[in-house]
């Protein structure tokens, strides 16, 4: 089947945060917004078709969760991932993001410790402030634009009576997809200090060819305590309708999540998510893999463009997601500078990379979920505007 990424949508006046929200993040209209982790492309048809069949009934009452839901899960992982997943390990869950927040309620009392490794996804933080438990930052370490975990550091964090480890992988915004020691190694901590993990997979199946991603729950021993969010969501472009599900091989503590979900009653949703997510894990494989044939082609031309013309910036080469992190430090900037300078004169919709937290500052995020052509108008206003 042929694909097509290139023909623009116009997502203006649907609502949309990406475009209809760029006035109130970035006090104009007038950016290409390359922030919001979603993209512009339209959905795999399979998905289009099962959103109209279901319409054609016209009642939209409260829904269950169908047997066939999460079959389509277990299949897609198993096919993609080589992970046989049990039925009963599948807890559905309202979103990744509401999962992150009932976990750290979940596994760590107020005031013990949940280990967050920066610069990561912000939500990652605020899951454990706003819910009143002890923050503690395990840095990522970049070395020669290349990033690693502290292992020795993550492990005096364990050491101050951590209770939840917050696992992003593939990580969001630096791109590593983590090796299977790296793996191996988290969980080898995790065992000898009796920490929980949740790992975050939401970009499990945006890995470029010359990665593989390992699930960490596929590494597991018996008596090892992971908690795997998984979801269509970013994959097949569907974010809007929330939907995502937790894999949880313990008992005690996928009984622990259910309990959490239902005391913030949070556990229905709609018909539409349902039939979406189901279509995309049935039927979304090849539209799927010319996905990332595209994305991978737009990654090397951001690549090549920048060492070539923009040489000042420099690309941490990512290995999964459509997310870029740009190093922009050589511009000589402070944070409030250069998201000026790109917001005013190079009038691009960028996330300063201080909202992802330690490591951040001099950085800046981009979004190349669009038409390659978008891409290229963007990089040519930004090396005309640094031309200046």
């Amino acid at each position: 089947m042929e694909f097509d990424f290139d023909t623009p949508i116009s997502r203006e006046q649907t609502n949309s945060v990406k475009f209809d929200g760029r006035q109130y993040y970035f006090g104009t209209t007038d950016v290409a917004p390359v922030w919001v982790a979603d993209m512009d492309f339209a959905v795999p048809e399979c998905v289009t078709q099962a959103l109209e069949e279901r319409l054609n009934h016209p009642v939209f009452g409260y829904t269950l969760y169908p047997e066939s839901l999460y079959q389509s899960i277990t299949d897609w992982f198993e096919r993609r991932h080589q992970w046989k997943i049990e039925r009963d390990w599948i807890l559905m869950a309202p979103g990744v993001v509401p999962s992150l927040f009932a976990a750290v309620r979940a596994f760590a009392n107020e005031g013990e410790g949940v280990i967050v490794q920066p610069p990561v996804y912000f939500p990652f933080f605020s899951a454990v402030t706003t819910n009143n438990r002890k923050l503690l930052l395990n840095p990522l370490r970049e070395i020669d634009g290349h990033y690693e975990i502290d292992f020795e550091h993550l492990e005096h964090c364990a050491q101050q009576g951590a209770k939840l480890l917050m696992l992003c992988t593939p990580h969001n915004p630096v791109g590593r997809v983590w090796s299977e020691q790296e793996l191996k190694n988290v969980l080898r901590i995790a065992r000898q200090y009796n920490l929980t993990i949740l790992s975050d997979d939401i970009h499990a199946d945006l890995v470029y060819s010359e990665s593989t991603h390992i699930m960490l729950g596929r590494l597991a021993q018996p008596g090892d305590k992971i908690i795997t969010t998984i979801a269509p969501n970013k994959t097949f472009n569907i974010p809007g309708l929330g939907l995502s599900a937790l894999i949880i091989p313990d008992d005690e503590q996928r009984k622990a999540m259910k309990t959490m979900f239902e005391t913030l009653h949070v556990g229905n949703t709609n018909p539409f998510s349902i039939v979406a997510f189901e279509a995309a894990y049935r039927q979304g494989d090849e539209w799927l893999n010319a996905l990332m044939k595209y994305l991978q082609g737009t990654r090397d031309f951001v690549a090549a463009y920048l060492q070539k013309n923009i040489p000042q910036i420099k690309l941490i080469r990512p290995e999964a997601t459509y997310l870029l992190w740009l190093d922009c430090r050589e511009l000589g900037m402070t944070d409030p500078q250069l998201r000026d300078f790109f917001v005013k004169q190079c009038k691009v919709g960028m996330n300063p990379g201080t909202v992802f937290g330690e490591g951040g500052s001099g950085f800046m995020r981009m979004n190349i979920g669009t038409t390659r052509e978008s891409i290229e108008h963007i990089l040519l206003s930004i090396r005309e505007s640094i031309n200046k």
